[in-house]
C-alpha cells in the first residue's frame, strides 16, 4: 500500500501540470484582456489597433499600446509565458495581482479565515446532521418519516446553494418583509463590531453566518443524507447482522456497534473532496451574500481579468483537489481493514 500512495503522489505532479497548463492556455485567449479594460477606463471605450481610440477621440499610439503589452507579459508567446509563470511557482511565487498592486500570497491569504470560516461550519453541520439522519432513514424505510424527509431532501438537492441565498435574502434579509437576517456582509462594519463585547460578537456573527452557512449545507446535506441511508440498508441485509439480531444482541448495538462503521466506508472515500472547498470556498454563494472570500476573490479576478489572482487562487484548489483524493484513499482504506491498493 506504501507504493501505492507513493505513485499517486508522483503522478500529482503531471496532474497539476496539465491543469494549471489548460486553464492558463484558455483565459489569456478569453476576449477582453487587461489591457482592453484598462484602456476602455480611460478612454470609455475603443479597441486596439494602429493606435486605439476612445469614445472622446483621443488615441493611445501603437507604442504605448506595445508597452503595455510588455508590462503585463503579453509580449511574448503564451508556451513562454506560462514557463515562466510555472519556474515562478515552484519558487512559491504567485506573482503580484495587477488590480491590488500586491503580492498575490497577500491578497489570498487574507481571504483565508473567512472561507475557511463558512467551509469548514458547513462542513461540520453537514456531517454531524446527515449521518444520523441517514442511519434513522434506514432503520425506519418505509415509515412517514422517511418519505416527509426524503422530499424535503430532494428538494434541497434539487435548489443550489446560490439561488437558495438569494431566495432566503428576499425572504429573510434586511428590507424585507420578515427583516429576521442582514442583507450580506461577513460581520458587522469594524467600528461596530469593535465596539461590542465577546458574547455581543459571537451572537453578531452567528446571526450573519446562519443563512451562508444554511446555503453551504444545502448541497451536501441531501447527497450525504441519501449516501448515509443507501449505505446503511445494504449494510442491515448483510448475513452478518441477522446474526447478531439472532444472538439477541440489542439493536441499538447491532446498529452502531456493527454496521454503522461499514456503512461510513462511502462518505470516507469522499471526505477528502471537500477540502478543497472548505478552504477554496464558493464563489456564487459567496457573491450571493457579498462576502470578500476566497471564492469572491476568484470571481472579481476572472471579471475584472486580475490573471494572477486567478491563477493563484488556481494553484491553490487544485493542489487541494489532488491532494484530497489522495487522503480519500486513505480515509477509505482506514475505515475498511480489507482495502488493500495495489
Amino acid at each position: 500500500m506504501t507504493g501505492y500512495f507513493i505513485r499517486r503522489l508522483l503522478l500529482i505532479i503531471p496532474t497539476f501540470v496539465g491543469i494549471t497548463l489548460v486553464v492558463f492556455v484558455l483565459i489569456h485567449f478569453v476576449p477582453g484582456g487587461p489591457i482592453e479594460r484598462q484602456i476602455s477606463q480611460i478612454l470609455g471605450g475603443g479597441s486596439a489597433g494602429d493606435g486605439v481610440t476612445g469614445g472622446s477621440g483621443v488615441e493611445i499610439p501603437p507604442e504605448a499600446y506595445e508597452q503595455m503589452r510588455q508590462y503585463y507579459g503579453l509580449d511574448k508567446p503564451v508556451h513562454v509565458r506560462y514557463a515562466q509563470w510555472f519556474w515562478n511557482v515552484l519558487h512559491l511565487d504567485l506573482g503580484k495581482s495587477w488590480v491590488y498592486r500586491q503580492p498575490v500570497w497577500d491578497v489570498i491569504k487574507s481571504r483565508f479565515p473567512i472561507s475557511i470560516f463558512l467551509g469548514l461550519t458547513g462542513f461540520l453541520l453537514s456531517y454531524l446532521v446527515c449521518i444520523p439522519l441517514g442511519v434513522w432513514k434506514a432503520v425506519k424505510h418505509g415509515s412517514k418519516f422517511d418519505f416527509a424527509s426524503s422530499m424535503i431532501v430532494f428538494v434541497g438537492y434539487c435548489i443550489p446553494g446560490w439561488a437558495l441565498g438569494t431566495g432566503l435574502l428576499v425572504l429573510f434579509g434586511g428590507g424585507s418583509f420578515w427583516n429576521i437576517f442582514p442583507l450580506g456582509g461577513f460581520r458587522p462594519d469594524n467600528s461596530v463590531w469593535e465596539s461590542l463585547g465577546f458574547f455581543q460578537k459571537v451572537l453578531s456573527q452567528l446571526h450573519y453566518m446562519a443563512l451562508p452557512v444554511f446555503c453551504y449545507m444545502i448541497g451536501e446535506f441531501a447527497r450525504l443524507t441519501i449516501l448515509t441511508k443507501n449505505a446503511m440498508i445494504e449494510t442491515l441485509s448483510q448475513d452478518y447482522i441477522r446474526t447478531a439480531f439472532a444472538k439477541g444482541l440489542s439493536g441499538k448495538r447491532v446498529i452502531f456497534g456493527h454496521a454503522l462503521r461499514n456503512s461510513l466506508i462511502p462518505i470516507a472515500t469522499g471526505l477528502g473532496h471537500q477540502i478543497s472547498l472548505i478552504l477554496a470556498g464558493s464563489f456564487l454563494i459567496e457573491k450571493a451574500f457579498n462576502i470578500q472570500g476566497m471564492g469572491y476573490l476568484g470571481y472579481e479576478a476572472l471579471i475584472k481579468r486580475d490573471y494572477p489572482v486567478a491563477l493563484g487562487i488556481l494553484v491553490i484548489s487544485s493542489l487541494l483537489m489532488l491532494v484530497g483524493n489522495l487522503l480519500s484513499d486513505f480515509f477509505c482504506a482506514a475505515a475498511d481493514p480489507r482495502v488493500r491498493f495495489q
